[in-house]
């Protein structure tokens, strides 16, 4: 039986930050699946910068379409949960089955992956505190007033939790996620 992960996102997602893990775990041979607060076609975005900006500019991106709303998800189906950044983070963080979902991962010491905005999600689950957590730097003072530690890295690991600041982050974050994921529950 190929083992299943859920991908937490919703509208306004980075694009990169959804398909690169989906694309990558489902090479790894793993079963993906995108939880989001209903199952619908998405609207995800691209976040670059731009000369002259202080900070990063959007447009919008690829679409893709959700396969389970997050009030249907059994977490226990699921061997990890990948939480991708994008502006989604934002208001997925204030699903109570979004963070039920969350909260079953951290509990029973499954595997999980965030990303940029992606450490909003653990915070508001109340998962965050006194871990290690990567996110992109302006979240510092949310990760901190959710009784994180702040680490500016591309790949920080703490336990089976896998973070990193945003998409240029991606092999060093992927490659240590597979690391964990592979130890606590391989593909097949």
């Amino acid at each position: 039986m190929t083992a299943k992960i859920l991908i937490l996102t919703g509208d306004a997602a980075e694009s990169l930050e959804v398909m690169y893990p989906y694309q990558r775990l489902r090479e790894e041979g793993y079963e993906v699946h995108i939880a989001a607060p209903t199952a619908k076609r998405l609207q995800f975005v691209v976040h670059d910068f731009v000369d002259g900006f202080d900070t990063y500019t959007e447009k919008l991106g690829y679409t893709w379409p959700a396969d389970v709303a997050f009030a249907d998800v059994n977490p226990e189906d699921y061997v990890a949960a990948v939480i991708p950044g994008g502006r989604a983070p934002e208001y997925i963080r204030n699903d109570p089955d979004c963070q039920r979902i969350v909260q079953h991962f951290i509990e029973r010491d499954k595997p999980v992956a965030d990303l940029c905005h992606g450490p909003l999600v653990l915070a508001a689950a109340g998962v965050l505190k006194g871990r290690r957590t990567s996110a992109y730097p302006a979240l510092e003072p949310d990760v901190v007033a959710a009784g994180g530690q702040f680490v500016n890295g591309e790949a920080v690991v703490d336990g089976v939790v896998v973070s990193g600041r945003a998409w240029p982050d991606h092999p060093a974050w992927m490659r240590e996620f597979i690391k964990v994921l592979v130890a606590k529950a391989p593909a097949t």
